[in-house]
C-alpha cells in the first residue's frame, strides 16, 4: 500500500495526534474536564478510542497534553527576563478569549477534577510559580519592590489578581486593559519600575 492509499477518514499519524489534543481542547472548554471522556475526544476527532489510548494512556495525561499544546508547547520553566516581561505574559494570555475560557475550566479542575488539578501542577505549576518567584525577588534586589516584601505572598496576590480578571472583567478586555489593572496591584504592593522599564511600558501603551 502505498503513502496515500490509506484508508478513507484516518488522518495520518501527525494528524491524528492534532485531531485529538483539539478535540480534547474543545470539550474541555465546552464541558469542563470531569464532562470530557475519551471516547467523545475519538469520536469528534475521528478517530478510535485505541489511537487515543495508544499516545495517551488515561485522561488525565490527554488532557494536561492538550492545554500544553493551546499554550504552544511552552517549556516546562519558562524565561522571564522581569516583571515587565512578567506583566505582558499575563496580559497577552488574558486578553485572549479562549484562553481565558480555558483558564476558568482549569480553575473549576480544583474541584471537579482535583486529579488534574494536582497532576498539572505537579508537572508544571511549582516550575513556574518558582520561575515567577525568582524575577519578583531579582525586582526586590534592584530595589524595584520594598526591601521587607514578602514574595510568597506578592505572587499569591498577583495570582489571585489574574482569576479576579477572569471572574469579574470582560472577555473582551484588551492587553492594555489587562495590563493595567495588574500594575495597579503591583503598583500597591510598592513596584516602581526603572525610569527605562517606565519609559518602555508608556511606549507599548
Amino acid at each position: 500500500m502505498g503513502t496515500n492509499d490509506r484508508a478513507p477518514g484516518r488522518p495520518r499519524s501527525r494528524e491524528a495526534d492534532a485531531a485529538i489534543l483539539d478535540a480534547a481542547l474543545e470539550l474541555l472548554i465546552e464541558r469542563g474536564a470531569e464532562a470530557v471522556s475519551i471516547e467523545q475526544v475519538a469520536r469528534r476527532a475521528g478517530v478510535t478510542r485505541a489511537t487515543v489510548y495508544r499516545r495517551f494512556p488515561d485522561k488525565t495525561r490527554l488532557l494536561i497534553a492538550a492545554v500544553e499544546a493551546a499554550y504552544g508547547d511552552p517549556p516546562q520553566t519558562p524565561e522571564i527576563r522581569d516583571v515587565e516581561h512578567l506583566l505582558a505574559g499575563w496580559a497577552y494570555v488574558l486578553a485572549n478569549p479562549r484562553q481565558r475560557r480555558l483558564l476558568r475550566r482549569l480553575y473549576g479542575a480544583i474541584e471537579d477534577n482535583p486529579e488534574l488539578a494536582r497532576a498539572y501542577h505537579d508537572r508544571f505549576g511549582r516550575h513556574r510559580d518558582q520561575a515567577r518567584r525568582d524575577v519578583l525577588e531579582r525586582a526586590r534586589a534592584r530595589g524595584q519592590l520594598p526591601a521587607d516584601t514578602d514574595l510568597d505572598v506578592l505572587l499569591d496576590l498577583l495570582t489571585g489578581a489574574v482569576w479576579q480578571h477572569l471572574a469579574v472583567r470582560p472577555d473582551t478586555s484588551t492587553t492594555d486593559d489587562v495590563e493595567q489593572f495588574l500594575r495597579a496591584v503591583l503598583h500597591q504592593a510598592g513596584y516602581r519600575p526603572t525610569a527605562h522599564q517606565q519609559h518602555t511600558a508608556d511606549d507599548n501603551q
